[in-house]
């Protein structure tokens, strides 16, 4: 399920994927053949469960936001009441349900997967994708993809890109992705706002750094796949970042909201070229823990599980 004329639709369009628009009652004579009905946002879960009560269904939600529930009390109703299981992304999701009372018995916390590429630009390659974004052999690459909205941060870094301008003079930011704060953040030579990008595995390869300047993040899918494309990664200390992060090792973890501290981190980062590209390979074995087939099986495994008991309370759920 996506919003009519959403950035999701257009893509699965463009891949050949059939898109369909359903009504309430459509769903419902759907799901009266099918086992398990999973819903990946509240509204649609809220959809979910109107388009199958009564029917013998399993309903399960996935929560990938690590957002205070404005009301903790509807909201432990909704992922005990109209659900069978809850599947958390991070650690950090699971614990804002826990705190909003969602009972530990319901939830299984399985982050979403990235494609782990099987291999790595090549010179070629990269050089090419480099003039594309018309980037010199000297200038340092940093760049990012999400939504422009205040939980991103992409203030952030245009700040910290701000403060570097003397530090890091062939520094180049690349902030790509739409939304409705990017109007509020002026693009020059050195900051670049490109909007939506087509191909962002093009953009990934022109980079030397991946920045994920969130101030709140469930996850944080885009920094993940940076890191499958051997990429380093400077991003906030918070939420699944810091989960899928090892400071000093795979990338850098900064204060949220902190535009010095991640313009210290970018800085630290292009001044030691052999590390930097070390830091990417390690991240990139890294993210294996975390791939697509990883997702899938655990996912399934839930769905046999949910589909096996008559309770969710019976669920051997272990929250790992």
């Amino acid at each position: 399920m996506s919003p009519a004329g959403s950035g999701l639709e257009r893509r699965a369009r463009q891949q050949g994927i059939e898109v369909e628009r359903l009504s309430l009652a459509e769903v419902r004579a759907r799901a009266k053949s099918a086992d398990i009905l999973h819903a990946h946002t509240g509204r649609a879960q809220n959809l979910a469960f109107l388009a199958s009560a009564g029917l013998g269904i399993k309903r399960i939600a996935t929560r990938h936001v690590a957002f205070s529930p404005r009301h903790p009390l509807v909201h432990r109703l909704k992922y005990t009441s109209t659900c069978d299981g809850v599947i958390a992304v991070s650690q950090s999701v699971r614990r804002k349900l826990l705190d909003a009372g969602v009972p530990a018995d319901r939830i299984e916390v399985i982050p979403t997967g990235v494609e782990i590429p099987a291999e790595l630009p090549d010179a070629a390659q990269r050089a090419d994708a480099r003039r594309t974004w018309n980037l010199d052999d000297g200038d340092f690459a940093v760049g990012h993809l999400g939504a422009f909205t205040h939980e991103k941060g992409q203030d952030i870094a245009a700040q910290a890109a701000h403060l570097l301008e003397s530090r890091l003079p062939r520094l180049k930011m690349i902030l790509a992705g739409e939304g409705p704060l990017r109007s509020s953040i002026p693009g020059s030579d050195r900051l670049i706002l490109p909007g939506h990008v087509a191909e962002p595995r093009q953009l990934l390869a022109a980079l030397d750094l991946f920045v994920m300047p969130s101030r709140s993040e469930g996850w944080g899918l885009a920094a993940l796949e940076a890191m499958a494309r051997g990429l380093p990664v400077v991003a906030s200390n918070t939420g699944g970042l810091a989960e899928m992060i090892v400071e000093g090792e795979t990338g850098w973890l900064v204060v949220p909201g902190d535009a010095s501290a991640l313009a210290d981190a970018i800085f630290e980062a292009a001044s030691d070229w052999e590390r930097l590209r070390a830091m990417g390979l390690r991240g990139r074995e890294g993210a294996r823990r975390f791939s697509v087939e990883e997702t899938a099986a655990r996912t399934e495994d839930f769905y046999l599980r949910v589909l096996q008991v008559g309770q969710v309370s019976d669920l051997p759920i272990s929250g790992n």
